[in-house]
């Protein structure tokens, strides 16, 4: 919000580009064993955090928005340009690209990305996660402000639970 929407995006791009480079390397690493371990320990990961995600979804507030998460991260980025009075070029994509790859670091989409990459194509599944994290990113940098209060994020928890336990069953009948 504090910055040109194009510095921020690339930086983020960037971010989960690099993030996402790592995860098909480690999913190539992880192909040398095993498929069936592979594929039980993939399932058993996404149907646990599946029903992670659909308790934290029971126990959120049924209002509640993305407004303290907003707060949050407005009082990071303030108490982070104390120091800083004029942001460079260089300085905001710094920021935005050290923010997401470590705010990104071991999440659902991670461990997605790794397990897909175990078993399919690293091309594919690079170009399949690069070009959903852009166009996540894009509506983020682009309509971010004005959707955050209007999604519920116990809604989006809900649905990311479910899917996330639905991945993890589809595992377990592959291995059946």
């Amino acid at each position: 919000m504090r910055h040109p929407r194009r510095w921020v995006f690339a930086g983020v791009t960037a971010a989960l580009a690099m993030m996402t480079l790592i995860s098909v390397w480690i999913g190539q690493l992880v192909a040398f064993f095993p498929q069936h371990y592979v594929g039980a320990i993939a399932a058993a990961l996404f149907i646990g955090l599946g029903l992670k995600l659909l308790y934290a979804a029971v126990k959120m507030s049924r209002n509640g928005g993305l407004a303290h998460e907003q707060a949050d991260a407005l009082s990071d980025v303030e108490a982070r340009e104390q120091g800083i009075k004029i942001w460079s070029v260089r300085a905001v994509l710094v920021e935005a690209f050290t923010l997401t790859f470590l705010g990104e670091w071991g999440d659902r989409t991670q461990l997605a990305t790794i397990t897909l990459a175990s078993a399919n194509h690293p091309y594919g599944v690079f170009l399949g996660a690069v070009l959903g994290h852009l166009i996540c990113a894009t509506i983020a940098v682009v309509c971010g402000k004005f959707i955050a209060g209007r999604i519920s994020e116990r809604l989006l928890t809900g649905i990311s639970g479910a899917l996330f336990v639905c991945f993890g069953l589809l595992e377990v009948v592959k291995l059946a």
